[in-house]
């Protein structure tokens, strides 16, 4: 993408695996193994129907795919670890098997979407390769410990609260600013313990304790998150603020979430977390081919 910002070199390190981020954004492709999301809960509980979601999101061009078995919606209720750890786990398992590397692509990455120390490092060991986290390693006193202790790639994620009381009256300063402010001191935390910075990634947290406007203004001002210097996540999917702008519910809102995501991109971010991995790869791809014929 010419003139997309970016960092010469950009690349994020995640475990044995170092993925090239400095010309375009990567894919990451939601699996949630949960009966609750909010929108696609209980359609991949059954580990084999998931396994096989995520090798079809895999073949579709993501390069991670995000495994989570907890829900993070507004009002969503905590899940112990035990129960967490069964739902992702024979999944996490089972991708291994079917994201492997081709003659056309490398293999895939497998990202475990948690704030438990103890399911991240099962995750681990059962061959994941990120952590997302969307209390940015602070849900948890041995996350920070587990992630260095593997080398694993890391998100580091904005949240104002916790998913069951986020939304009610979100405030901020000055959002950009304050989201800004949160994340850089959460890297610095996460390197003072040990993390190495190449391993790290960052996400404004788009939807987590935010209002339709506050979203707008994250995603108009990412060049100040890009200026962190890390990859920046954006994970915007079928959320709720695209429905209070076009009018459509949950499952209708693919285009506009794929013209934000293409807007996000544009703008310099490096990880695309998305439900509709197929019709956001031809996004990107028609956006690079229309940027190569024009420069």
């Amino acid at each position: 993408m010419p003139d997309r910002p970016c960092l010469p070199g950009h690349a994020w390190r995640c475990c044995d695996r170092t993925l090239d981020i400095a010309d375009r954004p990567v894919v990451m492709g939601v699996l949630n193994v949960t009966p609750d999301s909010f929108s696609d809960g209980n359609r991949y509980t059954r580990p084999d129907v998931a396994i096989e979601h995520g090798r079809r999101m895999w073949e579709e061009g993501a390069a991670i795919i995000d495994v989570g078995g907890e829900s993070t919606r507004p009002g969503a209720e905590p899940v112990d670890a035990e129960e967490e750890r069964r739902r992702v786990l024979p999944v996490i398992e089972g991708l291994q098997s079917c994201i492997h590397a081709s003659d056309a692509r490398p293999a895939g990455l497998i990202s475990i979407d948690t704030c438990k120390a103890s399911v991240a490092e099962a995750a681990l060991a059962a061959g994941a390769h990120i952590v997302n986290d969307v209390s940015a390693l602070t849900g948890d006193d041995r996350m920070a410990q587990v992630v260095r202790a593997a080398g694993a790639g890391a998100v580091l994620m904005h949240m104002r609260g916790e998913p069951r009381t986020m939304q009610d009256d979100p405030r901020y300063d000055d959002v950009v600013r304050d989201v800004v402010s949160y994340l850089d001191a959460r890297v610095s935390a996460a390197q003072n313990v040990g993390i190495a910075r190449e391993c790290l990634a960052i996400d404004p947290g788009i939807g987590f304790g935010k209002t339709t406007d506050h979203n707008l203004q994250l995603l108009q001002g990412l060049s100040a998150f890009i200026a962190i210097g890390l990859p920046v996540v954006v994970g915007l999917s079928r959320k709720r603020f695209l429905g209070k702008i076009t009018g459509r519910e949950t499952g209708a809102r693919p285009a506009a979430g794929v013209a934000a995501n293409v807007y996000s991109a544009w703008q310099g971010a490096s990880v695309l977390r998305v439900h509709d991995v197929a019709e956001t790869m031809d996004a990107i791809k028609m956006t690079v081919a229309l940027c190569a014929e024009a420069s």
